[in-house]
């Protein structure tokens, strides 16, 4: 039984809420997490390895295998609460809806993490994300087939409260200060108290939350889809497991999101026919079958990238 994370509630009469794209960060090619409020990274839940991330041309990809299910790892960086709305093939991982960054998320407590393995079915069942041919997505499925292909997580810090405004005491006039002393002087000391009273009060802190400005990376679909070798993938409403979650209040920062992370997919066969996958120089295999199938460059090849 796999734990999950809270989902979002607003005290308000809007849309249910975790825009602008964050500028794109120089991750090396073959990274396996990105991101900055929170670490995002896509699973492979038969090994339980996190698939490597290319980018290519402005964009970030990972390859999927047909029938393999993933789940979207997210690990909070930071110490406060971070509200991530999530979405798989521009439809909402929690509600089904066309995504939009003003619906329903997922709260990270500070530093905590966790897999988001499936499309949410109710509080305590999801049925599976699986990579499968793009036809049979699930956003194809129910007429949504232009943004199969992608992940996106937008991140949203939590608004602190306002401290209050400090009492400001005006001080006395120079005529009511004479008067009030002069009083007091005429006025027998008060009696000793065996009791005192002592209160203090603290403000709570000042809270600010940061606000990203919107930047807009060119798409490199058009080019991840010509001549490719195999079906390009979607992600299938797979079969049903036991996931549960609770409901919880949060109120955003800001309108829009913090961060945006936005991952493509397709198979390997598609990702190296289109550049995405760099292909190793080796030995020149001929088209149709090869005498030598087993041979190599016969050098040291580099080791895998570091993330």
């Amino acid at each position: 039984m796999q734990r999950r994370l809270l989902l979002t509630t607003v005290l308000a009469l809007t849309a249910l809420s975790a825009g602008a794209e964050s500028p794109m960060r120089p991750y090396p090619s073959g990274a396996s997490r990105i991101g900055g409020l929170m670490n995002i990274s896509i699973v492979d839940r038969t090994s339980g390895a996190e698939l490597p991330i290319y980018r290519h041309r402005g964009e970030y990809w990972v390859a999927g295998r047909p029938g393999a299910r993933y789940a979207i790892r997210a690990r909070n960086a930071m110490g406060e609460r971070i509200m991530a709305v999530m979405s798989v093939d521009g439809v909402n991982v929690v509600t089904g809806e066309t995504a939009g960054v003003g619906q329903n998320g997922y709260v990270f407590g500070p530093r905590e993490r966790s897999d988001i393995a499936g499309w949410r079915k109710s509080d305590s069942q999801i049925a599976a994300f699986e990579f499968a041919a793009a036809g049979n997505s699930y956003a194809s499925r129910t007429g949504r087939p232009d943004d199969v292909g992608v992940v996106g997580v937008a991140m949203f810090r939590e608004r602190r409260p306002e401290p209050p405004p400090p009492v400001v005491t005006p001080y006395p006039s120079r005529d009511e200060y004479s008067n009030s002393s002069r009083e007091r002087r005429s006025e027998a000391p008060p009696a000793p108290s065996s009791m005192g009273d002592a209160r203090a009060k603290a403000a709570p802190p000042a809270g600010s939350a940061g606000n990203a400005d919107m930047a807009a990376e060119s798409s490199a679909s058009a080019m991840a889809r010509q001549s490719a070798p195999s079906p390009s993938l979607g992600t299938a409403h797979g079969r049903r497991e036991t996931s549960y979650v609770g409901k919880t209040t949060f109120e955003r920062a800001n309108s829009q999101p913090d961060e945006v992370i936005r991952i493509r997919y397709d198979s390997r066969e598609n990702l190296v026919a289109a550049g995405v996958i760099p292909v190793p120089q080796g030995w020149p295999r001929p088209s149709g079958p090869s005498p030598f199938p087993g041979s190599d460059p016969g050098y040291v090849p580099d080791p895998p990238a570091r993330y």
